[in-house]
């Protein structure tokens, strides 16, 4: 942004009618010329400035930032300021031009979700506690009442929760009434006092919204249900049945449900209907061909612009300008020299998240998970390419396969995530290692503040 505002490549005619506080960002963006930002990034200064003159000059230009950035502490305010990008370079006037992470932003608000979240019988007496602290709370010994019942549908804590051996510790409790609603006998299932089964995809009906695509699916189900397995639905269902609710609510059918979903007066969703989705299968939603929602402005903002200066973040605290933050771990000098590398744990190629990692096929075609490091960083360890190391910190420890290789930056290591520690030689995975701090403003797990040090294990 110091470059493009510097050598004029921003579309002042964009900023000036769909914009707010660009005197302000100007300002601010002095303190970061490309000299400075070489050294807080590691990134060369001729390919910062590179980068900012290709991308302030090509039309169209979008930016996708996808899976990563939200784990950090900082994670928001990275978001933040990446999105004023396209604002600054009036990349939203352009037909494929502007920021995108996924196609749920425009899915998801086309449909009803009001009809189906129903926050209107929400009860908000009763607590909710963030998952990426599950480990925490079921140990805690002064949250009160103490959690004694837990159902799991749909995921694996025991596996992708960050700091796992809290997670493992709650799961053993023995006061710990739990159920785990599955397909496989997955990590988590392992702790469980009862395990019912589940559905898989192609045994039940369901509506699916995409990552990248604009055609709402619908997901017919290919065979009956195995055994006495049932949906996710099908189960409270049954559950509400069994603990005689009578609401009828409650008992609402899948396809009741997709009805109700696409139940809207939505212009994307008009003509949608559960009927034409059985008939063709996928509809594309009703986009026009030359959609450019923000060529204009109207953002969902308080001001309807966008907002360079943001008045509603300073109200909660948070800097109103986009800008540089370190987390807390890496402005601790005494945690940097114990642990200085930085810690990524990015998916596997034949993982999805934890589903398939006890596949004997995936499994093969994964090998062995391996540590990526810098040759930089191995030569001062004493590495050396498929030596057996032990990745630690203060959460724990993990025994791995040493690769060296320039795919990691220097000071940066990564394990990849998925893997059940189960099925792992020394009974631990990546969440080993992961701390269960939260991002800034959204709440999420960040797991990418986390250090460690590497050593060869003889």
């Amino acid at each position: 942004m110091h470059i493009i505002v510097r050598e004029n490549l921003y579309d002042a005619d964009y900023v000036n009618r769909y914009a707010i506080g660009f005197e302000d960002l100007r300002v601010h963006l002095e303190q970061y010329p490309p000299e400075r930002v070489a050294e807080l990034t590691g990134v060369a200064e001729k390919d910062i400035i590179q980068l900012a003159r290709e991308y302030a000059s090509t039309k169209p230009s979008l930016i996708r930032p996808l899976i990563g950035l939200e784990h950090h502490r900082n994670g928001a305010m990275m978001f933040r300021t990446i999105s004023c990008l396209p604002v600054l370079t009036g990349a939203w006037r352009h037909r494929g031009g502007g920021l995108t992470r996924s196609a749920h932003p425009i899915t998801i608000p086309a449909l009803n979700v009001t009809g189906l979240v129903r926050s209107d019988l929400e009860d908000e007496s009763i607590r909710s506690i963030n998952m990426a602290q599950i480990g925490a709370a079921l140990t805690s010994s002064t949250l009160t009442p103490p959690i004694k019942t837990m159902i799991v549908y749909s995921c694996n804590p025991a596996v992708i929760a960050p700091n796992q051996h809290l997670v493992l510790q709650g799961l053993q409790r023995e006061d710990l009434l739990l159920v785990v609603h599955e397909l496989f006998v997955t990590d988590t299932a392992r702790y469980a006092d009862y395990v019912l089964p589940a559905t898989s995809q192609i045994e039940h009906l369901d509506i699916g919204v995409s990552w990248g695509h604009l055609y709402l699916p619908l997901n017919m189900p290919a065979i009956p249900p195995r055994g006495e397995a049932v949906s996710n639905t099908e189960f409270f269902r049954r559950l509400a049945r069994h603990m005689g609710f009578t609401e009828l609510y409650l008992y609402e059918t899948d396809e009741a449900l997709i009805e109700t979903a696409l139940r809207t007066d939505h212009p994307f969703i008009k003509g949608i209907t559960l009927d034409r989705l059985k008939n063709e299968g996928y509809v594309r939603l009703n986009i026009p061909e030359n959609w450019r929602p923000f060529a204009e402005g109207a953002f969902p903002t308080p001001s309807g612009k966008a907002e360079f200066y943001s008045a509603s973040l300073k109200e909660k605290g948070f800097d109103p300008l986009p800008t540089h933050a370190v987390s807390p771990a890496r402005e601790s000098g005494t945690h940097r020299q114990s642990y200085s590398l930085v810690l990524i744990t990015g998916k596997t190629l034949h993982f999805l998240n934890s589903s398939y990692a006890h596949s004997s096929r995936h499994l093969k075609a994964e090998g062995e998970p391996q540590l990526q490091i810098h040759p930089t960083d191995a030569k001062r360890r004493g590495l050396k390419p498929q030596d057996r190391v032990r990745v630690f910190n203060e959460q724990g420890e993990v025994i791995v396969c040493c690769s060296v290789s320039d795919r990691a930056r220097q000071g940066v290591v990564a394990i990849p995530f998925g893997w059940w520690a189960s099925l792992s030689k020394d009974g631990r995975s990546a969440n080993t290692l992961t701390s269960d701090g939260l991002s800034d403003w959204g709440g999420t797990g960040a797991l990418y503040d986390t250090f460690v040090e590497v050593e060869r294990v003889d």
